[in-house]
């Protein structure tokens, strides 16, 4: 059954028209999708069961997400239960399809209920789907008996009805509590327009820290330049061709080129990095973290 672009109306119709299946026939639809994986035996099954699959989305309409998304949520629960249900179980289809409807659902509404994720464990879930419904209890059945509960009390209250720890719940409340706002807007008439994103730390590197990089590395470049300048033109270009090619000189190749032996290149190119140590120790003692 396709959802994308179907009115709300529409869709909620031609599901209450879809079929009614008796066990029997619910019991062979599910044979021939699991064992044959007939698709026409999917497609009727899922159909004649979508009237569920609407009916629980509606009950999630208070959190604030369209309804057409809540039904295509819903729709895909629905197609998961179809290909994960094993009919040999006894089971009915309609009552374990409806774990994977109220899942789908339950996991879309948390993803987009703030741009900041709102939790994704099994006791965050349930603090988010049950912690208003407990509070409303928690309050009336006080109220019955003539009881005040202060904030902190409320909080502990719901933290043993639901079975989470209590810093979940003041979570959980400051979240369900706020909601987004575009860092775009003015913090208050009296800030003469100015925005949240104005009020941001800036993460990225200070003038200062800049400043002070680029003088080391200069000054770095200064200390290299002279201990490469102190080699001669052979350790020069056995250094440069080994450690400062995009795609660095294997010895062999060094050799064949200067008919040398691999191992009389591998003494030359040491000899030629002591000699760089020695005049990079002269310079400043600070270099010798880069050659340690």
């Amino acid at each position: 059954m396709a959802l994308d672009g179907t009115n709300d109306m529409n869709l909620s119709r031609r599901a209450m028209q879809a079929e009614l299946l008796d066990a029997e026939t619910e019991l062979k639809l599910a044979y021939a999708w699991r064992d044959h994986r007939d698709e026409q035996a999917l497609h009727r099954l899922i159909t004649a069961y979508m009237r569920l699959a609407i009916s629980m989305a509606a009950k999630f309409k208070r959190y604030g997400a369209p309804m057409n998304d809540l039904i295509q949520e819903a729709s895909l629960g629905l197609m998961k239960a179809a290909d994960k249900f094993d009919p040999d179980r006894g089971v009915r289809f309609s009552t374990y399809a409806v774990w994977w409807i109220k899942a789908s659902i339950q996991d879309h509404v948390m993803r987009n209920w703030s741009m900041v994720r709102t939790g994704s464990t099994s006791s965050q879930k349930s603090l988010f789907f049950n912690m208003r419904r407990v509070q409303a209890r928690l309050e009336r059945e006080a109220a019955a008996t003539g009881e005040q509960l202060d904030k902190h009390q409320l909080r502990q209250l719901i933290a043993t009805e639901v079975g989470v720890p209590l810093h979940d719940v003041e979570m959980m409340e400051g979240r369900l509590a706020g909601s987004d706002y575009s860092l775009n807007a003015t913090q208050s008439v009296d800030d003469e327009g100015r925005e949240w994103i104005d009020a941001l730390e800036d993460t990225g590197p200070q003038a200062a820290e800049t400043v002070e990089e680029e003088h080391d590395l200069e000054t770095l470049r200064g200390w290299l330049l002279t201990a490469m300048n102190a080699l001669n033109d052979r350790e020069r270009f056995i250094v440069r061709e080994r450690k400062l090619k995009d795609e660095p000189r294997t010895l062999e190749s060094l050799g064949d080129e200067l008919g040398l032996s691999k191992e009389r290149i591998r003494q030359l190119e040491a000899a030629a990095f002591a000699k760089m140590r020695k005049n990079l120790t002269a310079q400043s003692h600070e270099v010798q973290q880069f050659f340690a």
